[in-house]
């Protein structure tokens, strides 16, 4: 008896053993930067709504203003932004994005959220999955949908590990123009853009704030990896499973020293305690960084703890989370916010599709509360 119940637990150990390497080997894959032999034409999903039909792009670069066929007045525009290669006429690369806009936005200067899509995931997508479009409608902002290609990456992962993109370059630049663009095109209030992001996403979200910080007032990143750590697929992958040892405390002192005119960073840091993918000390070492190079703009050394139970009825059910908050003054400079029972999802969107739960709390109005709270004064400066 006791032998057979010895062999039956080795088996199972073994099957936990592979379960647990095709899992790796899968997530390996996935930040390999491998083309696509072709992309897929998809039709543009529209948070709320039915599937919509979506004209082809033309050949130069238009937006389409696509109204939603939804309780939502606002319009949803399906754009390209074009690079020109150097001393060219035609572009070097275009990235495609889609931009909503509220009513309000054609009266007055509004803010702007720039949503950064995770791996495996469209533009349309994280839009219904966060219902931030909804959220926008309600509180008078506009929302930025940048999408990598499949051409760029199969998995349409951002390559946020490597060091050009983690100097400022790449994906992030372009992204950085676009915002500059579209402001510029529809009057919006430049001191108040923000940017989100899931995943592989919100490591480019950290990039893209840190690198660019005259453009983005605060920064809200959802499950992401540790900053400034990785250089390849291989090292990203450790990261996002172990952590960076005390590298990522070399890392942030070493951007702190470089920019000592840094104007900070006001972040809200939200991660589940469960995340297979990217694990929470990822969140522990990010949060570290943060607070090394939000140090002079930090007030209050130790952080305010609270804990929220949770909530199995009703009509808004949610995890267990507990928060840790550092004040500049009297305003939250650094948030996290880690999730119990939460794996590698968005917390509190539309459970109907992949990488979201619709148990809370809500990460959307979460971050949406924490921007609110901040705005970037002309005077500052890119590094």
């Amino acid at each position: 008896m006791v032998k057979s119940l010895t062999g039956l637990w080795l088996k199972n150990i073994r099957r936990m053993g592979e379960a647990q390497q095709a899992q790796g080997r899968k997530l390996l894959t996935s930040l390999m930067p491998k083309p696509a032999r072709s992309a897929p034409v998809r039709r543009a999903k529209v948070v709320g709504a039915a599937r919509l039909k979506v004209a082809a792009p033309r050949q130069k670069s238009v937006a389409v203003p696509v109204r939603p066929v939804s309780a939502l007045p606002g319009v949803l525009q399906k754009s390209y932004f074009p690079v020109p290669a150097a001393g060219q006429l035609a572009p070097a690369r275009r990235m495609l994005y889609w931009l909503y806009l509220p009513p309000s936005a054609a009266s007055k200067p509004c803010p702007l959220v720039v949503m950064l899509h995770g791996c495996q995931q469209t533009a349309p997508d994280f839009a219904q999955s966060t219902r931030m479009n909804q959220l926008a409608e309600r509180k008078g902002f506009a929302v930025l949908y940048p999408q990598q290609s499949a051409a760029g990456d199969r998995h349409r992962c951002w390559h946020w590990y490597k060091r050009a993109t983690q100097h400022g370059g790449g994906d992030v630049a372009l992204i950085a123009q676009m915002i500059a663009k579209v402001q510029a095109m529809h009057r919006l209030d430049a001191s108040r853009t923000y940017v989100a992001g899931l995943s592989a996403g919100a490591g480019l979200a950290t990039i893209l704030a840190l690198r660019y910080p005259a453009l983005i007032a605060a920064v809200g990143v959802h499950s992401a990896p540790v900053f400034g750590t990785s250089d390849s697929p291989m090292s990203a992958f450790r990261a996002m499973q172990h952590g960076s040892g005390r590298v990522h405390r070399e890392t942030a002192t070493a951007f702190a020293q470089a920019q000592p005119q840094f104007p900070g960073m006001p972040v809200i840091l939200i991660h589940g305690a469960r995340d297979p993918v990217v694990r929470h000390i990822n969140a522990a070492q990010l949060a570290e960084q943060f607070v090394i190079i939000n140090g002079p703009a930090i007030t209050r050394t130790e952080p305010v703890s609270r804990s929220y139970a949770a909530r199995t009825g009703g009509r808004s059910p949610r995890h267990a989370y507990q928060t840790e908050t550092y004040y500049a003054g009297r305003t939250p400079q650094l948030l996290r916010c880690e999730i119990n029972a939460l794996g590698h999802a968005w917390s509190g969107g539309d459970g109907s599709l992949a990488f979201t739960t619709p148990e809370g709390p809500d990460a959307t109005r979460m971050m949406w509360t924490f921007f609110a709270r901040h705005r970037r004064t002309p005077t500052s400066r890119n590094p």
